[in-house]
């Protein structure tokens, strides 16, 4: 397998309508508390449900002919919420409130002490996926600045402070997972362009605590909110070319949906670049063609050896067959523009 113009996801996969009530997860704000109300099984059935899921997730991505595929996030309520909700000194129980990007209150983890990883939360996950393909392999967590910007603080001197705590366990995490066969740990980092002056702050620095010492594939994708709950996206982006401080060696971006000015890649020529090449705001599989021409696009401002092509953004909020379909769309766009090369 070529290395030029590989193939990947930025996580999540749609969940079996058997699986989630897709109907409430829709309605709402992703959650950042626990929602165990979105799940159709019960407890005692509920993980091996999630594994059955989580092998349909890996099939449609094979099938499709992704090259480095996710577990699909088939066991998470949001992006976030496993990880943040597992860490100590969080109040679950009595939850805070904060805005979310769209601008309204959502119920969060409220902070009442130090911010602790008392264990392992993803390497299961993995594990399981490591077991199920012999793919490259790509897991996501949370990153610091997010998760800080998700909570209620109620104990720190001010979220620098919390966020790198956030990070010293985000740490931990990723070295865990490494250590269980992940290839690629990706953390998600939306709120940097969500709160570009926080971000200019100290968004670098908590990143790099995250990643200190870490010698394997990292990405960090960043994001305009997903397609079906944030609506309007300008064609650039608040806070990206701060990320060439940063220690992460992929940078995952979107760029289909908002037809971003692609330009901006040629500042970031010491990172691999992950370009979003499927817009998930519409409902109508591309065809290979128009991906074709996304890629090309991309093309004018790096080489192909560093360019990674991707959805947008996380497909959660997609139908399966929507999916499924834009993914093997990328997949035959990709190689259409391989063969050019």
């Amino acid at each position: 397998m070529t290395d030029k113009l590989l193939t990947t996801v930025v996580g999540s996969y749609p969940q079996p309508e058997w699986l989630v009530d897709r109907k409430n997860l829709q309605s709402r704000l992703p959650p950042r508390i626990r929602a165990r109300e979105i799940w159709r099984i019960p407890e005692p059935l509920l993980q091996q449900a999630q594994d059955d899921a989580t092998l349909l997730a890996i099939c449609d991505m094979e099938r499709a002919g992704i090259d480095i595929i996710s577990d699909g996030e088939i066991r998470r309520e949001s992006y976030s919420n496993r990880f943040a909700t597992a860490l100590n000194g969080m109040d679950l129980d009595n939850p805070g409130v904060a805005l979310d990007r769209t601008g309204h209150s959502n119920p969060v983890p409220r902070v009442v002490g130090p911010i602790r990883r008392l264990h392992p939360v993803e390497v299961r996950d993995v594990e399981f996926l490591r077991r199920n393909t012999h793919h490259r392999i790509k897991i996501t967590v949370p990153g610091p600045f997010t998760v800080a910007q998700q909570a209620q603080n109620d104990y720190y001197r001010d979220e620098k402070a919390l966020a790198l705590d956030i990070a010293a366990a985000v740490n931990e995490e990723i070295r865990s997972l490494q250590a269980a066969g992940a290839d690629v740990v990706q953390i998600d980092e939306p709120y940097l362009q969500a709160r570009p002056e926080r971000a200019r702050a100290y968004g670098v620095e908590v990143i790099n605590r995250a990643l200190e010492g870490i010698e394997g594939t990292t990405a960090l994708h960043l994001c305009f909110g997903y397609a079906a709950i944030v609506h309007n996206r300008p064609p650039e982006y608040a806070f990206l070319t701060e990320l060439r401080d940063c220690v992460v060696k992929q940078i995952s971006i979107e760029a289909a949906q908002p037809q971003l000015d692609l330009s901006i890649l040629r500042q970031l020529t010491n990172k691999t670049l992950i370009v979003g090449v499927l817009n998930l705001g519409e409902m109508a599989v591309e065809t290979p063609e128009i991906v074709a021409s996304r890629i090309r696009s991309a093309l004018e401002y790096v080489e192909p050896e560093r360019l990674i092509l991707a959805p947008d953004c996380g497909m959660k909020y997609l139908p399966r067959e929507v999916a499924f379909g834009k993914l093997c769309a990328l997949v035959e766009g990709a190689r259409m523009v391989r063969q050019e090369l």
